[in-house]
Formats: C-alpha cells, sequence, structure tokens
C-alpha cells in the first residue's frame, strides 16, 4: 500500500447526496452480517438476533443428539477453520460415497439424516422476530419510504429469514417478492422480469430462498410454512448447483437485469463476497456494464476482507468502504480525514466515523445514517449558526 490516502467525508458526501436525491436506481445487497448488528441480550452480554457463522456453526453443534453429534464434532475436528458450510459440505459428500460403510459411527444414510439435521436446525435458529423497539430494519424502510423516488429500491438478499418481511409489513409498506396468490401462493417467475408495480412497493429478492418456501407435490414453488419440503440454498459446496434450478435462475436473472441497467448502483451491506457464485456474477455484470456500480460496506478493515477487496481490485466501478480504508477506482488506500466539505458537516460524520474508523460497515450504523439522511430521524436543515443544533 502506499502513501496514497482516501478521504472519507469526500465520499460520504457524495454518497449521501445520491441515497437522499431519489433519482438514481437503487439497489441493495444485505446477507448474514444484517442480523448480527441486533443485540436481544443484555449491556454486559451481546447476543446477535442472528449469530454470525461461527456462532451458527456452535449452535448446530449444541442442538444434536447421540451418534449425529459424536459425527458432527469428529468432523469438526478434522476440518481446518471449520465452520457450518465446510462442515455440511463433508456431510453432503459423505452422504453421497460411503453406502454402508460407517465414518465416525455413521453410514451413508446416516449422513444423510445428519444433512437434514443440521438444515433443520439452521432453519430453527434463523426463524425469529424483530425486537418491539425500533431497529436497523425499521429505519431501513424508514429511508425507503422517506424518499420520493423515480424508481422503486430492489432488496437482494441471502438471508432465510423474514425480518424484512416484518419490518415491512410493520410499517405497512407494499411490497412484491415473486409469489402471486392468497390461500397458496406461488412463485411466478415471469412476474420478477416486468417492472410494472408501483415505484412505493419495495422488490425483495430472496437469492437462497426463505422460510416459508416450499415445493409442491408437482415441484412447484408455493409459500408454504407447514411443509418440511422447504426451498432454501443451505450453506456447502452444492450452493452453485441449487442456485442453476428453479426458482434461483429467475432471482438471479433479476440480479444481473439490475446490474446491467444503465447508472444503477447497488449498496452492499452484512456480504463478504465470499460466495463466489454471486461474486461472479457481480462481476460480469460490471464488465459489461460500466455505468453501474457497487459500494460494498465492510465491517472488518482491509486485510481481513479479503474477497470484496479481490472483486473492486479487478473493476473499477466497485468500491470497498472497511473500517480502515477502502478500494476506491481500484486504488487501495487508508482513510484520512481531511476539511469538512460544507459548513457544520461534523454532526454528519459522527454517524459514519467513530473512534477513528469507518463504521457504515455495521448494518445498524449504516440503517441509522440512511434514516438520518431521508426517512423519520432525518436531521433538519443545516443552520447556519453552530454544528451543535438539536436533530428532528
Amino acid at each position: 500500500m502506499d502513501t496514497t490516502v482516501h478521504n472519507p467525508d469526500q465520499y460520504m458526501f457524495d454518497f449521501r447526496q445520491i441515497i437522499t436525491n431519489g433519482r438514481k436506481k437503487v439497489g441493495l445487497l444485505i446477507g448474514a452480517g444484517a442480523p448480527v448488528s441486533i443485540n436481544v441480550g443484555d449491556d454486559s452480554s451481546y447476543k446477535p438476533l442472528i449469530p454470525n457463522i461461527e456462532g451458527l456453526t456452535s449452535q448446530v453443534c449444541e442442538s444434536l443428539k447421540g451418534k449425529e453429534s459424536d459425527a458432527y464434532k469428529s468432523l469438526e475436528t478434522q476440518t481446518k477453520n471449520p465452520n457450518i458450510e465446510l462442515i455440511l459440505s463433508k456431510v453432503r459428500g459423505l452422504a453421497e460415497v460411503i453406502g454402508s460403510t460407517e465414518v465416525s459411527g455413521l453410514d451413508g444414510e446416516g449422513y444423510n439424516a445428519l444433512s437434514k439435521s443440521i438444515c433443520a436446525s439452521i432453519k430453527k435458529i434463523v426463524d425469529v422476530g424483530l425486537p418491539d423497539e425500533e431497529n436497523p430494519y425499521s429505519d431501513l424502510i424508514s429511508w425507503i419510504n422517506g424518499i420520493t423516488r423515480k424508481e422503486p429500491v430492489e432488496i437482494f438478499t441471502t438471508n432465510y429469514d423474514l425480518l424484512f418481511e416484518e419490518a415491512m409489513e410493520r410499517a405497512k409498506t407494499p411490497y412484491f417478492d415473486g409469489f402471486v396468490g392468497a390461500k397458496t401462493a406461488f412463485f411466478d417467475p415471469s412476474s420478477i422480469s416486468n417492472n410494472d408495480m408501483p415505484v412505493n412497493w419495495i422488490r425483495l429478492w430472496k437469492l437462497h430462498g426463505s422460510i416459508g418456501w416450499a415445493a409442491n407435490k408437482n415441484g412447484d414453488v408455493v409459500r408454504d410454512f407447514s411443509s418440511d419440503r422447504e426451498t432454501m440454498v443451505y450453506p456447502s459446496h452444492i450452493k452453485y448447483d441449487q442456485t442453476q434450478a428453479a426458482p434461483f435462475t429467475s432471482l438471479f436473472d433479476r440480479l444481473k437485469s439490475f446490474m446491467l441497467e444503465p447508472d444503477s448502483l447497488l449498496i452492499a451491506n452484512g456480504f463478504s463476497f465470499a460466495d463466489a457464485h454471486i461474486s461472479s456474477k457481480l462481476m460480469e455484470c460490471m464488465a459489461a456494464n460500466p455505468s453501474s456500480a457497487i459500494i460494498a460496506l465492510q465491517y472488518k478493515k482491509l486485510e481481513k476482507e479479503k474477497s470484496a477487496v479481490s472483486v473492486a481490485l479487478k473493476r473499477p466501478n466497485m468500491s470497498v468502504y472497511c473500517s480502515d480504508g477502502a478500494v476506491i477506482n481500484g486504488v487501495k488506500a487508508l482513510w484520512k480525514l481531511g476539511e469538512e466539505p460544507v459548513k457544520n458537516w461534523g454532526r454528519i460524520r459522527q454517524e459514519y466515523w467513530n473512534g477513528n474508523e469507518f463504521n457504515l460497515g455495521d448494518f445498524k450504523s449504516f440503517t441509522h445514517f440512511l434514516a438520518k439522511s431521508g426517512g423519520d430521524k432525518m436531521y433538519a436543515p443545516i443552520p447556519e449558526g453552530d454544528s451543535d443544533e438539536a436533530e428532528k
């Protein structure tokens, strides 16, 4: 890294202009880091609403019993840097090849059952509701509703949970997720490709499926919370293959269509870019459409965000903002504060800069910044006097 630096004030001034004017086509790519930002523990013990991958790995292990627990722990000890994705990949691999031979106490059928137990445990862990009080999801919906827009906001998420749905329904915000019907709503791929709905309807695209999605006896995807035939892409080595089948092909085609639209902006948060089947699609689209852009707001330092940084170094129309620095226009450099871009900018700066670090990689801080920029927490116009004037 050379002596070049990036001034966060300069880029956040431009970013704030974009997210408040309502003219640009904006999409959000939200990953597993989002619900981690909500603390449901007490002040002395942080407990995320939904755990990160390390916490998920541990909780799944704790949920298993008997021989399944023993086999899981055995695979965990045999795996370098074990996590739920690597372990589930090994479980599914063993289920396919060992037949009647036993490995760590289970045969092929046993590992197939273990795979189902792991998936059921993951589903149970992520099937939670939002806190009653204001939260990052309500802040996000507040920002979306607070701006008069020419284009609808599209939310792409890899998460299975129903937190977006809950937040939108609490706010009485209309949305469309590809399902039509009432008694047994069914997934309609053709409806995803058109854009005929009103601008105020949020588009919610769940790239890896969702709790409540199930395949009926004809193989069609319907909304059925009572079914055990769920349609979700669980973390394992077969994620890519699964996303090449219905209904996921339609959802990924929607992501591609969004990225190929002129002057589109995709803002990523809580997403590591480690999912190669998504990162490769985004890189392909950025190469095909140089007018598209991605701004990835990452939680960790540059050296810990290798996947996102790697993409940004290859594609100059992707910027990565990390806690200690950024990759912008293909240049990797540390942050360094400069002069305030406008008078009284200090109160805006405190929303994205804390303790000498950029903090919008945290979903809670990001959505709070959005709500302050264009939602019901929006700042009053900056006065001519002191920068410490009260907020709305």
